[in-house]
C-alpha cells in the first residue's frame, strides 16, 4: 500500500493542536518543507520554530530541504532522527551533501524540480534511498498538479525495476484523491499531501482516501 507523508506547510492556525491530531492518524510520516528564501523565493519554519513544533511530533519525519546550502540544515535536523532528509538535485555540492546525510545514518533523498529531466538523476540512484519528484514548483503549498510529472514517475519506475534498484519514489505537489490515483498507477511509493489533508475537517478520512485509491 502507498505511504502518506503529511506536509504541515499549509497549516496556518493552531499548528501544535493539528500536529497532535495528525499523531492520532495513520499517516506514515510528518513532512517538513524547509525553505531558505534563496533556492526558492519563499521561507518557512525557522530552526527555533521547528525545535518547538517537533516536541509534539510522534510520527517519523520526512524532511525536504529546499535550500541552496543544506550543510547547516543537515546538522540541525540529524538530531531529530528523521527517516529521510531530501535535498535538491539542482544545488551545488550535491554529492558531498549526500555523503553527509548518509554518514549520519539517515536515508537520503534527492528531489528534482518540474523542469529538470528525470534522466539526470539516474546516475545517483545507487547512492540514494529516495527520489522526490516535485509535481508543482517548490516553494508554496496548495498548487495544481503538473500532469507531465506522471511521465517522470513512469520512466523512473521502469529504470529502477530494470536495474534491480530499491530506490523509493515520492511525489509532492497538488496531491488529492484524483491525482494520487494516477501517481500510484505510475509506480509512486510515497505521496506527500498537505492542504488536501490539513484543510479538511477530518484528517484521518482524507489519509484513508489517499491510501485506498
Amino acid at each position: 500500500m502507498v505511504k502518506i507523508s503529511t506536509s504541515i506547510l499549509s497549516i496556518k492556525d493552531n499548528i501544535i493542536e493539528k500536529i497532535k491530531i495528525l499523531n492520532t492518524t495513520n499517516t506514515d510520516y510528518i513532512h517538513y518543507d524547509i525553505m531558505d528564501g534563496s533556492f526558492v523565493s519563499n521561507t518557512s519554519f525557522s530552526f527555533e520554530e521547528i525545535k518547538e513544533l517537533n516536541k509534539y511530533v510522534t510520527k517519523p519525519l520526512d524532511i525536504h530541504l529546499m535550500v541552496q546550502d543544506p550543510k547547516s540544515y543537515i546538522h540541525f535536523y540529524k538530531s531529530m532522527n528523521p527517516e529521510y532528509i531530501t535535498i535538491h538535485y539542482e544545488i551545488d555540492n550535491l554529492e558531498a551533501n549526500i555523503k553527509l546525510i548518509k554518514n549520519n545514518n539517515i536515508k537520503v533523498g534527492v528531489s528534482i524540480k518540474p523542469n529538470t529531466d528525470i534522466e539526470k538523476i539516474y546516475k545517483l540512484l545507487d547512492k540514494i534511498d529516495l527520489v522526490l519528484i516535485m509535481s508543482v514548483e517548490p516553494g508554496f503549498g496548495g498548487q495544481t498538479f503538473i500532469e507531465n510529472s506522471l511521465d517522470k514517475i513512469k520512466k523512473l519506475k521502469e529504470y529502477i525495476n530494470n536495474h534491480n534498484l530499491n530506490t523509493v519514489i515520492e511525489v509532492d505537489g497538488g496531491i488529492n484523491d484524483i491525482t494520487a490515483k494516477s501517481c500510484i498507477r505510475m509506480g509512486v511509493d510515497i505521496l506527500v499531501s498537505g492542504s488536501y489533508i490539513t484543510n479538511s475537517d477530518n484528517y484521518q478520512d482524507k489519509i484513508e482516501l489517499l491510501k485506498k485509491v
